[in-house]
């Protein structure tokens, strides 16, 4: 089994993974097919979150549903549902990662592309999901 990312380039691939998600939902594509029609092969780590979050998006949608306090995926913008569905994929699927790290890096991300009001949203949602499904435990 190959080694771990470093910590550095799993931000940068979280970064990645959130433009492929982007870019998935700009055009309607599915996440997988975004990830085959890249002209250089994407990282192993990206293209697990990427067709992760492809795969589990109706799950993950109606976990952010349940928890989310007056708003709907609908009606979140674009870059802060993404980097919910990516948080909240690696809370439920990578049992190996920190749910603090995952949390922070999508709080950062949220700060670096989306609204002023972004980072604080992102960060209650995840943090929220993460104690009361217990991810906290991890790592």
């Amino acid at each position: 089994m190959a080694p771990e990312p470093l910590v550095g380039s799993r931000r940068e691939g979280r970064e990645q993974a959130l433009g492929l998600l982007y870019q998935a939902e700009l055009s309607g594509q599915a996440a997988a097919e975004v990830v085959a029609e890249q002209p250089l092969p994407v990282e192993p780590f990206v293209s697990e979150l990427v067709c992760g979050v492809g795969e589990h998006q109706a799950e993950l949608d109606a976990l952010l549903d349940r928890y989310a306090r007056g708003w709907t995926v609908a009606r979140m913008p674009v870059v802060d549902r993404l980097l919910l569905r990516l948080g909240c994929y690696e809370l439920l699927y990578r049992p190996d990662t920190p749910a603090a790290a995952i949390i922070s890096e999508a709080v950062e991300l949220a700060a670096q592309y989306s609204t002023e009001k972004s980072g604080p949203f992102v960060n209650g949602l995840l943090a929220r999901i993460s104690e009361e499904r217990g991810s906290e435990e991890r790592g």
